[in-house]
């Protein structure tokens, strides 16, 4: 039998306050860089892939070592470098001489949550590695296939601005990141306390565990369940069909998109606009929930062409602009 809309109100009302503390937690570490913790959060709850870019010193890395603290599961960070194999990844196989035989041995993508870090500093083969991984929720070794454990996340960053020994990634491994978020600089008040409360010899960066893995994945199921309505779907195709064909919807963008987003983008918009919903205590999606979380969407699934580089318009550019002329239901 359904659920009716005001049980499963319940239920984001009573989940929510798990959330609440799993955010004043990583708060007791973690100074601003509130939208950096949100789009963590959606990511968890949605069980989509988070990218992170931003300059050193912005701490992406601290604040996912933080979110996995509050989580009771295996936690992995791989540090990526241009040396690193595929085999450091998901592991190998090791030859036993007494027995004769070949051993498997797990790599560190065997976990729970995974920070890829500097990700792409690390040549193709292994992005392809972690491809596999991130789509299919499983690894091969030789001629074995191994299921990962859920909940699996991939939490990814890179650095913008430098590029000496780094290796693009390709776009078919970026469109596979739900989301992907650019970490800006704190304000002038948070980076005063960010220094009074850093500047010292041993700062106490301790937290504890908020959730376990199976309430996270009781978590993501009643995000599955917040409802959404046929207007919102018809926005969200709106949206994602606008990057493809801007004409359509009296866009005046010339040549400027080389490449539309995926329906990939519409699955992921959904769902992230499900988890945002959740986290303002909302059962229901609303139009602001597509606004606030689709550039996040979208910026690296809308491919600009050199034309559009070259008169300094980026993708960030054409998908805000996509968002002030689409109509709203």
């Amino acid at each position: 039998m359904a659920e009716t809309p005001v049980t499963i109100e319940e239920r984001v009302k009573e989940s929510r306050a798990l959330t609440q503390r799993l955010l004043q937690e990583i708060g007791k570490v973690v100074v601003g860089q509130h939208q950096l913790i949100e789009r963590l959060l959606v990511g968890l709850l949605a069980n989509g892939h988070v990218l992170l870019e931003g300059v050193p010193g912005l701490a992406k890395t601290l604040t996912v070592k933080t979110l996995a603290q509050t989580l009771s599961v295996k936690f992995q960070r791989i540090q990526f470098t241009p040396d690193l194999l595929p085999a450091d990844l998901i592991g190998t196989l090791i030859y036993q001489p007494r027995d004769g035989v070949f051993s498997v041995k797990k790599g560190p993508i065997f976990a729970n949550l995974i920070l890829a870090d500097e990700i792409n500093r690390s040549p193709a083969k292994v992005q392809s590695a972690l491809l596999e991984a991130m789509q299919e929720r499983q690894v091969t070794i030789g001629e074995q296939t191994f299921a990962l454990d859920e909940p699996f996340l991939v939490l990814a960053t890179q650095n913008p601005i430098e590029q000496e020994g780094t290796y693009p990634l390709p776009e078919a491994q970026v469109d596979r990141f739900m989301l992907k978020v650019v970490v800006g600089y704190p304000n002038r008040a948070e980076e005063r306390q960010i220094m009074e409360r850093m500047a010292n010899v041993d700062p106490d960066l301790s937290v504890g565990p908020v959730l376990s893995g199976q309430q996270v994945i009781a978590l993501r199921r009643t995000v599955s369940d917040i409802y959404l309505d046929e207007k919102i779907k018809d926005y969200i195709l709106d949206v994602v069909a606008a990057t493809r064909d801007p004409k359509a919807f009296k866009l005046d963008f010339g040549s400027m998109i080389h490449y539309g987003a995926s329906p990939r983008a519409s699955i992921y918009l959904a769902l992230a606009a499900k988890a945002h919903a959740f986290l303002q205590g909302r059962s229901y999606v609303v139009p602001q929930d597509i606004k606030s979380i689709g550039l996040d969407v979208l910026r690296h699934r809308v491919i600009p062409t050199y034309e559009a580089e070259a008169q300094s318009v980026t993708s960030e550019d054409l998908v805000r602009r996509i968002f002030e002329h689409v109509p709203v239901p």
